[in-house]
C-alpha cells in the first residue's frame, strides 16, 4: 500500500537522462566560473538566471506520479442546429393567455340578491347547483343550451316548496349528496342521483341557513342569528356541536383543507376561527377572535398550498382582502380593492386568487398574484355585483353568479389538459342514517 509507481507518460525521459550524467553540475561550474573571473554584472545575472530556467535547475522532480487533471467533460452536451456552429436558444415557458370573455353564459333568472347567502357551489362530480328562490336546480354546465328543451329543464329541478326561500347550497365530498338550507331554519340532505330527500335537519337553528360547509360527515350550518353548529349526517341526534361568538348572520362559513380548522365570518363584521382539535371553553370557544374587518365578512378561502393561510374579504364599508396565519392570528397583509369583495377562490395550480367584486360600479372579477398581489385581469361582463363563485373539480374553471340573472363560465385559472389534477374526493355515503332516519 506504500509503493508508488511512476507515470510514464508524464515523465520526461531525456531531461532524466542529462542530469543522471552531471549535467546540471556542469552548468553550476560554467557559471560559478565566470564569476570568479569578476564577470558578474546585471546582464550577467539575467544570463545565469535564464540558463536556469532553460536548463531546469530549479526542478527537482524526475518521476511524474499524476497526469494534468483533465479537461472539464460537457455533461449534458448543447444542442446544435444546421452546421453545428448555432446553438439553440432555451425555451421560455410559455405564457398563459387568460380570456376576458367567459366561455359560456347561462340564464338564471330569480337570483336573489343578497349578500348573506349562499346559492351557488360546483360538485366533485361536475355538477352545477343554483338556487333560484324557492328551487334548486342541477344542471351539467358543459351541457349545450342549445340541445335543452322545456323537459330537460324541468328534470334539472332538484327541489321546490313554493312558500319557502332557498338560503344555501353545498355539495358533500362524493358529489352525489347536496345539503340545502332553508329560510325556515330546516336543512335537507338529498340524494342528487335518485332526486330523493334523505333526511331533514331540525332542531339546531331558529332562523334562516344561510351558510353551510362539509368536513367528511359533519355538516356545520351557520344561520341568521349568528350561531354555528356541527350535524353528524350518520346519526339521529345529529347536533355534536355548537359555536357561539357572531352576533349577527353568519355570511360564511368554511373549513381548512386539514379539517381541522373551520372559520366563520359574519354580519357583524368579525371573523372567528375555530379548532376542532381543543376542547373549548363557553365563554372563550373560539380559537381566534379577529376584529380588523369593517364591514361584513363574507368571502373566505384557504389557501390550497398553505395550510394555515386564510383570504377574507370584507363588504362594502370594508373592500378589502386581508391575509391570516391561522396559527397566531396575525393579519398578514391588507389590500384595499376598491369595491365589495363578494366571494374569493385560489387556483389550485399557481400562486393566484381570483376575487369578485360588487358596487362602486366594480362590478367584475380580478385575478391577483400572490403573494405580491399585482393585479392581472380583470373580468367585466356583469351587470350587476357578482355575488357567488364556484369552481369546477379539476380547478380550472369558475363559474360566476350575480343579480343580473347570468351564470357565466371563464377558463381563467388555466387549460385542463395541462393544468394538474384536482385531487380525488373522499366518497362519503350515509346509508344508515338514511334508511334509520324518519324525520
Amino acid at each position: 500500500m506504500d509503493r508508488f509507481i511512476p507515470n510514464r507518460s508524464a515523465t520526461d525521459f531525456n531531461y532524466a537522462h542529462y542530469m543522471l550524467n552531471g549535467g546540471k553540475k556542469k552548468v553550476e561550474e560554467d557559471l560559478n566560473a565566470d564569476s570568479c573571473f569578476g564577470m558578474s554584472s546585471p546582464s550577467r545575472e539575467e544570463y545565469r538566471r535564464q540558463m536556469a530556467e532553460i536548463f531546469n535547475m530549479n526542478r527537482c522532480r524526475i518521476l511524474a506520479f499524476k497526469n494534468k487533471p483533465p479537461n472539464p467533460v460537457e455533461l449534458i452536451p448543447q444542442s446544435h442546429s444546421g452546421s453545428g456552429t448555432h446553438h439553440s436558444k432555451p425555451t421560455k415557458p410559455r405564457k398563459r393567455i387568460i380570456p376576458r370573455k367567459p366561455e359560456k353564459t347561462l340564464y338564471a333568472p330569480g337570483l336573489v340578491d343578497d349578500y348573506r347567502l349562499n346559492l351557488l357551489d360546483w360538485g366533485s362530480s361536475n355538477v352545477l347547483a343554483i338556487a333560484l328562490e324557492s328551487k334548486v336546480f342541477l344542471r351539467d354546465p358543459w351541457l349545450p343550451s342549445d340541445e335543452e328543451d322545456e323537459e330537460d329543464e324541468d328534470t334539472s329541478v332538484l327541489v321546490t316548496i313554493d312558500d319557502q326561500l332557498v338560503t344555501s347550497v353545498s355539495w358533500a365530498p362524493d358529489g352525489r349528496h347536496i345539503a340545502i338550507g332553508w329560510n325556515n331554519s330546516e336543512v335537507q340532505i338529498w340524494d342528487s342521483t335518485a332526486k330523493r330527500k334523505l333526511t331533514t335537519l331540525r332542531g339546531g337553528h331558529s332562523s334562516g341557513v344561510g351558510s353551510l360547509a362539509w368536513n367528511n360527515q359533519i355538516l356545520t350550518t351557520g344561520d341568521m342569528d349568528g350561531n354555528v353548529v356541527n350535524n353528524d349526517v350518520r346519526i339521529r341526534d345529529h347536533v355534536v356541536e355548537t359555536y357561539r361568538g357572531h352576533t349577527q348572520e353568519v355570511c360564511g362559513l368554511k373549513w381548512s383543507p386539514s379539517g381541522q380548522q373551520l372559520a366563520s365570518g359574519g354580519n357583524d363584521n368579525l371573523l372567528h376561527i375555530w379548532d376542532n382539535r381543543r376542547s373549548m371553553d363557553p365563554a372563550t370557544q373560539w380559537l381566534h377572535r379577529l376584529e380588523e374587518h369593517t364591514s361584513a365578512v363574507r368571502a373566505l378561502a384557504w389557501c390550497p398550498f398553505q395550510g394555515n393561510l386564510l383570504a377574507t374579504g370584507g363588504g362594502e364599508g370594508d373592500r378589502c382582502i386581508k391575509f391570516w396565519n391561522t396559527h397566531n392570528g396575525a393579519c398578514l397583509n391588507t389590500i384595499d380593492t376598491g369595491s365589495q369583495v363578494c366571494a374569493l377562490l385560489w387556483n389550485n395550480n399557481e400562486r393566484e386568487l381570483l376575487s369578485s367584486h360588487g358596487g362602486f360600479t366594480q362590478n367584475q372579477l380580478a385575478l391577483w398574484k400572490y403573494p405580491s398581489m399585482v393585479k392581472t385581469a380583470v373580468l367585466t361582463e356583469h351587470t350587476s355585483r357578482v355575488l357567488f363563485m364556484a369552481q369546477s373539480p379539476n380547478g380550472c374553471t369558475v363559474a360566476s353568479a350575480a343579480p343580473d340573472e347570468t351564470l357565466r363560465l371563464w377558463n381563467v385559472f388555466g387549460d385542463p389538459q395541462v393544468a394538474k389534477p384536482a385531487p380525488k374526493a373522499v366518497p362519503e355515503s350515509f346509508p344508515h342514517m338514511y334508511r334509520t332516519s324518519i324525520r
